[in-house]
């Protein structure tokens, strides 16, 4: 059995232990009125879940100061990080951030695309000399200014008040498409870095014809998150996906397996959850589109689920992972 597969397993057995474990069943919960109940019944399961990844972060501090998240898009990596680092503060250790985004290669060096496009997702576009030079130099005790990429002029940019060294108790976090891959650390001891696998890797059954995938799931969450906070069309949103899973299979899942702990961002009310919001934005896009035959794939599965309500909804905590979808969030 892989990782994810235990990882998909182990929430599957919970699922049966607390009796929620098809999405006919989930929504017989919301139809008795205990949406709320399930809500926190979920949000005290990731809690515990952030915890574990954070103690096992702890007992690895000695040796491993460097912590590396990646995992597919809209799996919640975000929120995710800012909460095990929440739970790594409780135990003494002082995350420090690094963001990947700032270690490009200058513009002129960055590879294209067979369209003679800036291909920003492969490899070749970080420049791993300098990623490598910095992590050994604070492994190692010493000051080092973390770079800030100018993404508008296309160069990098050293600035004295990024000035970092890492004291006994900080960890780094660094979150990115290429985390887990060893390519991107070939000059860093391995043992010196842990490794974390985000995805909503839960996929319940549901009753006769009824399609449910975590690529949908993430798909919901994106175009939900796409519209609020960026202003992005579900229709934009649904065309660019083929393109996002593309990188995705070449840059991610390839890598999936090398992670000390796999955690799965899936809650049991995430889809009751995004049919609230994502539902009424597939009914926008017309026949005459391109994205509307995925679009009706999807509001074909979300009729067979029930929404949440308004006051449902205003139950979720402001440090949940789904509000990093439909916003409130204060992490």
């Amino acid at each position: 059995m892989t990782k994810i597969e235990a990882a998909r397993q182990e929430y599957a057995d919970w699922c049966s232990a607390v009796g929620v474990h098809t999405l006919d069943k989930v929504n017989e919960v919301l139809a008795e009125g205990k949406a709320i109940e399930l809500i926190n019944l979920c949000e005290a399961r990731q809690e515990r879940k952030y915890a574990e990844v954070a103690n096992q972060i702890y007992w690895r501090s000695d040796k491993a100061k460097i912590v590396m998240m990646s995992g597919p898009s809209s799996s919640g990596k975000t929120s995710s990080s800012l909460r095990i680092a929440q739970q790594c503060r409780v135990l003494g250790l002082s995350p420090k951030v690094i963001e990947l985004d700032n270690y490009f290669v200058p513009r002129d060096q960055t590879p294209k695309d067979e369209n003679g496009e800036y291909d920003f997702e492969c490899l070749e576009a970080m420049n791993i000399d300098l990623l490598n030079s910095n992590l050994n130099d604070l492994l190692s005790g010493k000051e080092v200014i973390i770079p800030r990429y100018d993404f508008k002029a296309g160069e990098t940019v050293f600035e004295e008040k990024r000035r970092m060294k890492l004291g006994e108790r900080d960890i780094l976090f660094m979150e990115g498409i290429h985390a887990l891959d060893p390519d991107l650390t070939p000059g860093v001891d391995d043992s010196r870095i842990f490794n974390i696998y985000i995805s909503a890797l839960s996929a319940l059954p549901g009753g006769e014809k009824v399609h449910n995938s975590t690529t949908d799931k993430r798909l919901l969450r994106r175009i939900v998150r796409d519209n609020r906070t960026r202003g992005i069309s579900p229709e934009s949103t649904l065309l660019l996906w083929p393109s996002v899973r593309r990188g995705e299979t070449k840059w991610i899942f390839p890598f999936e397996e090398n992670a000390d702990v796999v955690f799965n961002s899936s809650t049991l009310y995430d889809i009751p959850l995004l049919k609230y919001y994502a539902e009424p934005l597939l009914y926008e896009i017309s026949e005459s589109s391109p994205a509307y035959e995925k679009a009706r794939q999807l509001t074909d599965f979300l009729a067979h689920i029930t929404a949440l309500k308004p006051n449902e909804i205003a139950a979720i905590p402001p440090t949940s992972i789904m509000r990093e979808f439909i916003g409130g969030q204060t992490l």
